[in-house]
């Protein structure tokens, strides 16, 4: 930050009725939580060998991936530091692998993340005792990187299709692994192409020639001395991306690669010497990994929402454009309301689904513990909002970085604005861990499920019960506005969107068609009932856990989290006003009423945007932004970002001399 602050922005943070810091306390996870935050931001951001001094955007591919690794090691060699030390927690890792602070350092992410973020957790989380103590050691003393390798060529979230295939020989106690066909080559796992030496790879298991699900096995892909690819194994890189195009991702090959029996990862099922198939005690085990990320995915929406809308909001405090009166000045952008309803509604979504993530990571821990007792119960119920969640947050987080882009003009498609980047790395997740349509199917069909047993008078777990008392009263009543009334509305919908779809595959299943065949038929009613569940918890959520947080806070913090929490569920129901007017009969001036709230909302945001934002806490390092510099001197670093364009490095290039002026001094 300068010691000059545009007057602009300074105006907007001298108006703000709250202290920022205490929202930021909360937003960082408590103040013991904040410190250390702002401990490890000192450690790594001002390390010079962790900074960039030309923008990653002019290296090419190799120079990116090499850059890349240099850096992710000098991460990985502090992390080992402060472990050495006893100062390392699960936040340090999250921070610096998954988080904001972890994209400050690479930009591009972490070629060597997966390795902590999967390789590591499935070894916890599916080995025995035995494989934890002979892997983990190595694994988090980083003398060996592993990878993650599920998803191949041909299939994705649709893993009963994967063709990999591992087929047990009882004579020599050993998998033989293969990828039977070009489809079947593993494609994606981070840090395959180059960095890892060991991945989990997940294939179709076959003992005594019969087929007996999917299972993860460790396999060793490169030598530990030369790094050179073992017999059987073809591996590299997939090639340039959208984004994230430092972490290497790879495609794997495998051709009757041989593993002892205890490289399977053996938990929850087991292959005994003699062939013998021990299966897991039930199905829904298999969720864990999987689930886990998912459910860490909404925070992660949460904290793209919170960098794009910083960098649009101080943006448009600072940009002057366009008079509203024509007689008065250029007005700061910030004024029209149309720029409001850009950016403030995106704030919002923000501060929702952060306390959205944090409340169903705490289920999701809950929910975990009554598992390793034995209680499975709710794990289904776990597994279907954890899949639309992510599906709703990745798909909100994407349109809302573009929405914040587009809020800024032109200046926003630059890549100094760092929108590029926010965008491609938002987007991704729309995908991986689970593609969105998927993933909403995936909630829909637990959806039907628990409607027929509702149907026959069974009480639903917490999530669905809503569904439970539509059935009871069949009638939505009393509309009238409030806060609760649009909650109550919200699951109302949601429970008539699965009713409909029940409905509906019932019928095309009276009419002969096999089951998979009606949901196929039903697929446009399931997603749609799957996306009301998300976004009626989300709601409901939201209700509950900002009313307590408001309550918990100061006054003046207080009040801005009521005005946020209700420009949320306000702008939530104009957003699905169709699905509404179908289920309940709101009236016109019921219509009118919400329009108008919003606009209300917003202009009661307005004087405390800016300190919003500041309240994020994103250090500029973080936000990477010419547009959202906290002390608002855009232009400024704007110019100074173009300025680092290699082609700016000399006055004339030398393709002018080699094609532009014989071209020019061609006579005709």
């Amino acid at each position: 930050m300068s010691a000059k602050v545009n007057p602009d922005l300074q105006k907007e943070r001298n108006t703000a009725t709250f202290v920022p810091e205490e929202f930021t306390i909360w937003w960082k996870g408590g103040k013991k939580k904040y410190e250390q935050l702002l401990a490890l931001e000192d450690i790594f951001l001002n390390d010079p060998e962790l900074k960039d001094e030309l923008p990653i955007s002019y290296m090419s591919q190799k120079e990116l991936y090499e850059h890349a690794i240099r850096k992710s090691v000098r991460i990985a060699e502090k992390i080992r530091e402060i472990r050495n030390n006893g100062e390392d927690n699960v936040d340090t890792y999250n921070a610096l692998l998954g988080g904001s602070l972890g994209t400050a350092l690479l930009k591009e992410s972490n070629p060597m993340a997966l390795h902590f973020v999967m390789f590591v957790p499935t070894i916890m989380g599916q080995g025995t005792m035995e494989q934890q103590v002979e892997w983990l050691p190595r694994a988090w003393d980083c003398s060996i990187i592993g990878t993650y390798a599920q998803t191949e060529l041909g299939h994705g979230t649709f893993l009963r299709g994967l063709e990999t295939r591992a087929d047990y020989d009882e004579k020599t106690q050993e998998f033989v692994l293969n990828t039977p066909t070009l489809t079947a080559y593993k494609w994606w796992p981070g840090g395959l192409g180059h960095t890892a030496n060991y991945a989990v790879v997940v294939a179709k298991l076959y003992t005594k020639g019969e087929y007996r699900g999917l299972a993860p096995f460790i396999v060793q892909v490169r030598d530990e001395e030369t790094h050179m690819p073992l017999p059987g194994i073809d591996i590299g890189e997939i090639g340039a991306k959208l984004s994230m195009r430092s972490v290497n991702q790879g495609y794997l090959g495998l051709k009757n690669v041989r593993i002892p029996l205890n490289h399977m990862l053996m938990k929850n099922q087991q292959v005994l010497p003699d062939g013998t198939y021990v299966p897991p005690k039930n199905s829904v085990l298999t969720y864990g990994t999987m689930m886990f990320v998912r459910v860490a995915l909404v925070r992660d929406a949460a904290m793209a929402l919170a960098k794009a809308s910083t960098i649009a909001c101080r943006y448009s405090a600072v940009r002057r454009q366009s008079p509203i009166d024509p007689n008065e000045p250029e007005p700061q952008i910030m004024e029209h309301t149309t720029q409001q309803l850009k950016v403030f509604p995106i704030i919002a979504k923000a501060i929702v689904f952060k306390a959205n993530g944090e409340n169903i990571w705490n289920m999701y821990n809950n929910i975990t513990a009554e598992v390793e007792k034995g209680a499975l119960e709710r794990l289904p119920e776990m597994h279907a909002l954890s899949c639309c969640l992510k599906a709703i947050c990745s798909a909100d987080a994407a349109a809302g970085v573009e929405t914040c882009r587009l809020a800024c003009g032109g200046h926003g498609f630059m890549d100094s604005s760092n929108f590029p980047t926010l965008y491609g790395m938002a987007t991704a997740v729309c995908t991986y861990e689970g593609e969105n349509t998927v993933m909403l199917l995936q909630t829909a069909r637990y959806l039907v499920k628990v409607y027929g047993q509702a149907l026959n008078g069974v009480q639903l777990v917490p999530t669905v019960a809503y569904i439970n008392e539509a059935i009871k009263t069949k009638q939505f009543r009393s509309f009238d506005g409030s806060l609760e009334s649009i909650v109550r509305a919200f699951q109302f919908v949601a429970a008539n969107k699965v009713r409909i779809a029940y409905e509906r595959i019932e019928q095309y299943r009276k009419q002969g068609h096999g089951p998979e065949v009606a949901a196929n038929m039903c697929g446009i009613e399931l997603t749609q009932a799957a996306d009301l569940h998300g976004r009626a918890f989300l709601a409901s959520s939201a209700l509950y856990e900002m009313t307590k947080l408001a309550s918990q806070s100061s006054k003046a913090l207080g009040e801005v989290l009521k005005v946020i929490l209700e420009l949320y569920l306000v702008d939530a129901c104009l957003n699905r006003l169709g699905d509404f007017l179908r289920f309940i009969d709101l009236t016109d001036n019921d219509v009118g009423n919400l329009e108008l709230r919003l606009q209300s909302c917003l202009k009661r945001l307005r004087p405390n945007a800016v300190a919003m934002v500041d309240a994020f806490g994103i250090h500029d390092r973080i936000l990477d932004s010419a547009l959202g510099v906290y002390d608002g001197n855009v232009y400024e670093k704007m110019f100074e970002e173009a300025k680092k364009s290699p082609l700016n490095q000399e006055p004339v290039n030398q393709s002018f001399h080699k094609y532009l002026k014989p071209f020019m001094k061609a006579k005709l």
